[in-house]
């Protein structure tokens, strides 16, 4: 087991904060050899805590402290309303915590006053590696903006492709249906399975990552078809809402063919939103001879 690894072993059962994490060493660069990465997804509830409290300074602070390269961001307001301050959240965390981003709308509304900015909501990526592309993709959604809503093709599935020290990096950041009744999410699940092996196609030798709020349980029927194309990096970690008392895992990193989980882990972060992130370590497998 890695020295991170190890550190991750006991952040899940001491509930210690991820920085204190030992950092992994450097990869060599030759062929064959592995690139280390960080990822994370963390659902941020608008900038809103657990408390009902809206704290830029908290939630960068609670980002700051995971020391990831990629994280994935749900429930992303871009000046949206009062809630969040009509504040574009996705740039601000970005700007405090010295990363690009690739913000990705499920709603873009009209500006409640002419010349204003739209009003959106959406899912966005920070990463420490420049962007090299973004898409916003479409799946299937039930609106909570329509009175009455059908499912429909909704943008709000982003991805960003990177290149890590010579990798190309595909990530993807989702945030599924939250209803009871799994229809929507069965739906949402196929659609996901076709874009990125579409993306993988067209990007030969690709890694692939996904991050996001899947709002199911890893046993969940309707997620069952992703783990055939994916590892879910979480497996043994503990459960992620509410975060105050979490009794239920439901935020997930996920990783395709090529990238290795070294170690993964829940900070005991319970009070910058009313998620608890999720964190983990990967290893990127360079092509070589006789790989893909």
């Amino acid at each position: 087991m890695s020295v991170r690894a190890h550190t991750y072993v006991q952040l899940s059962v001491a509930g210690a904060l991820l920085s204190l994490a030992v950092a992994a060493p450097p990869a060599s660069a030759g062929q064959g050899h592995a690139v280390p990465l960080r990822v994370a997804t963390y659902n941020i509830h608008a900038g809103t805590g657990s408390d009902g409290v809206f704290d830029l300074d908290r939630q960068a602070a609670a980002l700051r402290a995971l020391d990831a390269d990629v994280i994935g961001l749900q429930e992303v307001d871009v000046h949206w309303g009062a809630r969040s301050g009509n504040l574009d959240v996705a740039g601000e965390l970005a700007r405090r915590l010295g990363m690009r981003v690739s913000f990705a709308p499920i709603y873009s509304l009209d500006p409640v006053e002419a010349g204003g900015p739209r009003r959106e909501y959406g899912v966005a990526v920070l990463s420490r590696f420049p962007i090299r592309s973004e898409t916003n993709h479409e799946i299937t959604r039930l609106s909570t903006q329509d009175q009455n809503p059908v499912p429909a093709p909704a943008p709000g599935f982003g991805e960003v492709t990177l290149k890590v020290r010579g990798v190309p990096v595909q990530v993807f950041v989702t945030h599924l249906d939250y209803r009871a009744d799994p229809a929507v999410r069965v739906a949402q699940v196929a659609d996901t399975r076709r874009i990125m092996a579409r993306e993988r196609a067209a990007l030969p030798g690709a890694r692939q990552v996904l991050l996001g709020d899947f709002n199911a349980e890893p046993s969940a029927p309707e997620l069952g078809p992703l783990w055939k194309e994916l590892d879910d990096a979480g497996t043994g970690t503990g459960p992620t809402y509410p975060a105050a008392a979490p009794v239920k895992r439901i935020d997930y990193v996920a990783v395709g063919d090529g990238v290795r989980v070294e170690g993964a882990g829940v900070p005991a972060e319970a009070s910058a939103s009313d998620h608890r992130p999720v964190v983990a370590d990967v290893s990127l497998v360079r092509k070589g001879p006789g790989r893909d």
